[in-house]
């Protein structure tokens, strides 16, 4: 069997439990949730890029991005995509920045659920990926 390896973008804050900002093992890679968060400053904690919704979701995907590109893949190897939303009201504006983020995308897009949930004061947002590496 294949081990599993941990993924973490240079720039990445650090998690505030135990867990890995990605997980590759064999031809899977798993990108935990990410949110808006700007890179990492030492001495400082981290924070959303902005208040709206616009920033942070384009924030996000860069940071999930970031750890698929680390982990040797790219949205192309996408299958799965998760959304956590804080604020229904959210849902087509949110729909309308995902389909421009991932207008030039070849192939088929990824599958997507998106539910409704509360997250840390500040955040509207969170995404995480499955993808499988040929």
């Amino acid at each position: 069997m294949s081990e599993k390896t941990a993924i973490t973008p240079a720039g990445h804050t650090t998690p505030p439990a135990r867990f890995s900002h990605g997980v590759r093992k064999g031809s899977i890679l798993q990108v935990a949730g990410q949110v808006g968060f700007g890179p990492a400053v030492p001495g400082q904690a981290p924070a959303p890029v902005g208040p709206g919704l616009r920033e942070q979701t384009l924030q996000t995907l860069a940071n999930v991005q970031a750890v698929l590109e680390e982990g040797g893949s790219s949205w192309e190897d996408v299958v799965m995509i998760r959304v956590y939303l804080t604020d229904t009201a959210h849902f087509p504006e949110f729909n309308a920045l995902f389909d421009e983020f991932f207008a030039g995308l070849k192939g088929a897009p990824a599958a997507r659920t998106t539910v409704y949930v509360g997250l840390p004061a500040g955040l509207l947002v969170e995404i995480d990926a499955l993808a499988v590496l040929d």
